[in-house]
């Protein structure tokens, strides 16, 4: 009941601040902000490994923003004192971890506090938040951002970087600058022609710590590590192309058993774009590039920089259920072509209504010495085909073919090599003006790992207020591995009731939550086996 209470009280402050919304407008003042709970009351369930460790569990977040004409302040309350599985038992607690002032004079922002900073894609230098994976890294510090000319702009900061609920890691400090050489040029914006060009710096400032390679020899490790980024960007009508380039200095670390040999990551990406036509093709080298804060601490949460893992993003259960997740210490070679094509309408392939055809291939591998030489091992795989199409006016359908190989002795620390076949088909129907009615099916074949799954999912969409899904994925299938060939049977049931009124949305469900690996941008998170009562809020003012 106390915490139930303190919840309570939590949600009855920001609703209160948002109802002096009108009145601060009044004053030149602009207020903001969200709230965001999820709530599990959890069961046991012994077939699928899930556990009941309280009676209610939460993750709540409340933002606030405040803004005027020179100067900005926001806040972020959390409360995690009793988190939801997944997360650790760091995350346990409560407070105010997130702080900011952001003032503005002329061509300068200066900020005081927490803050989110990225120098271009994000290999030596990216703080971001990730509420799903439990990623909050974000600086404690000053920032400036100064914009002397049209065209450029320089960026100076220093600060500590935040782990859960301290701030103990080294001294993060950093700049950066980008120039748009089309503003200074008109004949490249008369040849439709856009040209970036920029620079980053990092440096790394942590104590030395007593760690032995045995009982009698000591690490002699840097206090300073420093890493720099160069980057071009060129779009020129339908084409662009992205080349960077990024070094980093000796980091040993737990990450790569306290090697001493540098790190560095090269990228080119090439895209086109017009008439329907969408090419897109990446590659990427990355060797050593693992940057953390604390060179001995483990988690998700102490990287500076993020490594981009040049793989589809799916959203479709089954299509998600083996996500790759980038090797930043041992280095890969990545590789992700992308076509697409949008037929056109009452021709003989678009039909009456038009057609979207998308091809998509990723393919990651290891790493030699020699740079353009590739390692022995395949980390993964992904040739996938995409067909949307409107057949009526109430009926669109969407199917995808995807190949998948998964090598989960490199990616999770175990299990060889899994091979997978997976079919989607989603269709959308158009009941009423104001109903619409979802439907997918999906299946994964493969003799690796858990063997086959079956997935369906039905969706009533009652505009503008109400949605009602429920879902099923089914463990089906026989495995060649000893080990999952007997109590996998499982099914994964759910079922969900959402309602949105104007800026709030509420969901209430109940279920099992399978076990697996929570994926964005490369970027994983272990999250266990759960079954219980589910219920989300969010509000935005």
């Amino acid at each position: 009941m106390k915490r139930i209470s303190l919840y309570a009280a939590f949600l009855s402050c920001s609703l209160a601040v948002a109802a002096q919304e009108d009145q601060s407008q009044q004053q030149g003042l602009t207020l903001s902000g969200s709230i965001q709970s999820d709530m599990l009351i959890p069961q046991n369930d012994d077939k699928i490994g899930a556990k009941k460790t309280d009676d209610f569990l939460t993750n709540t977040y409340v933002d606030l923003l405040l803004q005027s004409q020179h100067v900005d302040a926001g806040a972020r309350l959390e409360y995690l004192e009793h988190p939801l599985p997944g997360f650790e038992n760091d995350f346990k607690g409560w407070g105010v971890p997130n702080f900011w002032v952001k003032g503005r004079l002329g061509c300068a922002e200066l900020t005081a506090g927490t803050f989110y900073e990225q120098f271009g894609s994000g290999f030596i230098l990216r703080t971001y938040e990730e509420r799903s994976l439990g990623i909050d890294n974000s600086l404690l510090g000053g920032r400036l951002v100064v914009k002397p000319i049209d065209g450029l702009t320089l960026k100076v900061l220093s600060g500590k970087q935040r782990r859960y609920w301290s701030w103990k890691g080294g001294l993060v400090s950093g700049a950066d600058a980008e120039i748009n050489l089309d503003k200074w040029f008109p004949a490249l914006q008369q040849h439709d022609t856009r040209l970036t060009l920029g620079a980053s710096w990092v440096n790394k400032y942590e104590k030395d710590e007593e760690i032995f390679a045995d009982l009698t020899h000591r690490y002699n490790l840097p206090k300073y590590v420093n890493a720099w980024d160069v980057r071009a960007n060129l779009n020129h009508g339908p084409w662009g192309v992205l080349v960077e380039y990024a070094r980093k200095t000796q980091d040993p670390s737990f990450d790569n058993l306290f090697n001493y040999d540098a790190g560095q990551v090269a990228m080119f990406s090439g895209s086109y774009s017009r008439h329907g036509l969408s090419v897109l093709l990446q590659a990427k080298r990355s060797e050593n590039m693992s940057f953390r804060s604390q060179r001995n601490m483990m988690g998700t949460s102490a990287f500076i920089n993020h490594l981009p893992a040049f793989t589809l993003d799916h959203t479709y259960a089954l299509a998600a259920l083996y996500p790759y997740a980038t090797q930043l210490a041992s280095g890969e070679w990545a590789y992700q072509a992308e076509l697409g094509y949008n037929f056109k309408r009452k021709t003989a392939i678009g039909g009456k209504y038009g057609m979207n055809v998308k091809f998509n291939y990723s393919y990651v591998r290891s790493i030699q010495k020699a740079w353009f030489k590739w390692g022995t091992d395949t980390y993964y795989q992904d040739l996938n085909v995409q067909l949307t199409r409107r057949f009526t006016r109430g009926f669109k359908l969407n199917f995808m073919y995807m190949n998948q190989r998964y090598n989960k002795s490199v990616i999770e620390g175990e299990g060889g090599m899994v091979h997978s076949n997976i079919f989607v088909g989603d269709g959308m129907f158009q009941l009423a003006p104001k109903t619409k009615l979802r439907c997918e099916l999906q299946y994964l074949q493969t003799k690796q790992d858990q063997g086959d799954w079956v997935y369906g999912l039905l969706e009533l969409s009652l505009a503008p207020h109400w949605m009602v899904t429920v879902s099923d994925m089914w463990n089906c299938g026989d495995s060649d591995m000893a080990q999952y060939s007997e109590n996998t049977h499982y099914h994964y049931y759910q079922g969900l009731v959402t309602y949105n009124i104007k800026s709030h949305r509420i969901q209430l469900g109940y279920g099992r939550t399978r076990a697996g690996y929570n994926c964005s941008g490369g970027v994983c998170r272990y999250v266990p086996a759960t079954k219980g009562v589910t219920l989300t809020y969010n509000y935005n003012f």
